[in-house]
């Protein structure tokens, strides 16, 4: 059972009897804030649940979309989970579940309907859970993953915007606090706040509002610009621990191929070291909320045995150095249709099979950024559009956020955005005409028991799951 609250002590999370709790394990991504490369649909979650309710209409919509979230995680997923050694799931959800947009401050209840039932499951088996809000009011980034169908993180320009993030928060904390099994909060992901100072400034009121309900429970702090750097930040608040995304393009189908050189394992220590160089330089506990690379697919990659042995040996080396540093972590992600899980729906699913032609479609018109291959149907139309905004438009290259090229903000707006939010309706009419026994079917095919685990992934969080605790 727990030992208490967990607390931060110096750069350590202890434990109520102040022994040190390590916390590794996954993000439960896609599930309560569903996300395009994850389940398959395209472009952004709200767009996409508007389209299926069309096409399904409301009983039908809430049947298929409850059971869905009922299979993703069950009692076998805790269990399979635990048997790893993994201790920590950080669990990402959409505001939206909790609140409507058109009906602010009013707590939707069944929103928590799955999200208490996976924090109980887990607590059985002695794995801790990491609330994450993964999408705000407004959005606060340009990301997918924020549900933001837009370049535009609106949520930095509105105060009720943040209001309402704060009575939020005031509400999930006060129905949270005391249960010891909740490791805490991670109250924004991802943030990308433009002007550097509006960040450190909201996690100061945040804090301060969250402390006078539940004055107890870790705050997990991302970094800002995709939790990777910490300019403008001046403090460092109580029981805090501050968040890194320690991604490497060496892991990605359009980056540099991991050899294992020296050279590379040079790199990763370095952008690792960069991230975390301002909590080491003040003395802040470091969190690394998300990394990991993707895996290859056979029926795109002939080579794809060995590319993902060296995706895994990767892997790996990322987790060496973490050990070395005794950080706790979260690797993205638990469940996908087979990309990056650590589980993923069978390629002979009800799911998959209902899918193959669409995710061939969106692979072709590069409509997911996560996992993105090269198609030269694509770049022969994007090309020449880079190249005549770099003439018309110097500056193009250097906007915000730093860590997107312009290639990035244009597919991002052209691709990942517009022309992907326009196949909604052609994903959502697969589902048309299907019955709940059908429907059953298909959000079936994540259950556990129908799912495969990516078994050299697996074996590689086992084996630093609590090497440095033992």
């Amino acid at each position: 059972m727990a030992t208490g609250i967990l607390k931060v002590k110096g750069v350590d999370v202890v434990d109520a009897n102040g022994e040190r709790v390590i916390l590794r394990g996954a993000g439960l991504g896609g599930w309560l804030n569903m996300e395009n490369f994850i389940t398959g649909y395209p472009g952004h979650e709200s767009r996409h649940r508007a389209a299926m309710l069309t096409v399904l209409g409301k009983e039908k919509y809430d049947f298929f979309f409850d059971r869905w979230l009922g299979y993703f995680f069950t009692e076998a997923d805790a269990k399979y989970f635990a048997s790893l050694g993994l201790n920590c799931i950080r669990i990402p959800f959409n505001y939206r579940h909790l609140e409507d947009d058109m009906n602010p401050r009013v707590l939707k209840e069944e929103g928590f309907k799955h999200l208490d039932r996976v924090i109980d499951l887990c607590a059985k088996e002695g794995i801790y859970t990491i609330l994450d809000m993964h999408t705000l009011p407004g959005g606060q980034s340009p990301g997918w993953h924020s549900d933001n169908p837009t370049a535009y993180s609106a949520f930095w320009d509105y105060k009720d915007h943040q209001d309402r993030t704060v009575w939020l928060w005031e509400q999930i904390s006060a129905r949270y606090k005391g249960n010891a099994w909740i490791a805490g909060y991670n109250p924004i992901n991802e943030p990308c706040d433009s002007e550097y100072t509006r960040l450190p400034a909201y996690y100061k009121r945040l804090e301060k509002a969250i402390r006078l309900v539940d004055p107890d429970h870790i705050l997990w702090l991302d970094g800002n610009s995709f939790a990777k750097e910490f300019k403008g930040f001046d403090e460092v608040l109580p029981n805090c621990v501050y968040s890194i995304h320690d991604y490497s393009r060496m892991g990605f189908p359009t980056g540099e191929k991991w050899e294992s050189t020296e050279r590379q394992k040079k790199i990763l220590l370095a952008q690792y070291e960069e991230k975390c160089a301002w909590q080491k330089s003040v003395g802040a506990p470091i969190w690394n909320g998300e990394f990991g690379p993707v895996y290859a697919n056979p029926k795109y990659e002939p080579e794809a045995e060995r590319t993902n042995e060296l995706r895994s040996d990767l892997l790996g080396e990322q987790l060496k150095i973490y050990d070395r540093e005794q950080i706790p972590w979260t690797i993205w992600l638990y469940k996908d249709i087979g990309l990056q899980g650590m589980v993923h729906t069978s390629p002979d699913s009800a799911w998959n099979k209902l899918l193959q032609g669409f995710l061939e479609k969106k692979k072709r018109l590069q409509l997911d950024s996560w996992g993105k291959y090269p198609n030269e149907e694509a770049e022969i139309v994007m090309n020449p559009l880079f190249d005549w905004i770099r003439k018309v438009s110097p500056t193009a290259e250097f906007q915000y956020p730093p860590i997107y090229t312009l290639q990035k903000h244009v597919s991002r707006a052209v691709l990942e955005t517009f022309l992907a939010d326009s196949l909604q309706m052609e994903f959502a009419e697969l589902f048309r005409g299907k019955s709940e026994e059908e429907l059953d079917e298909l959000a079936r095919s994540f259950h556990f028991d129908n799912c495969l685990q990516r078994g050299p992934l697996n074996k590689v969080l086992s084996e630093h799951a609590t090497i440095v605790g033992s």
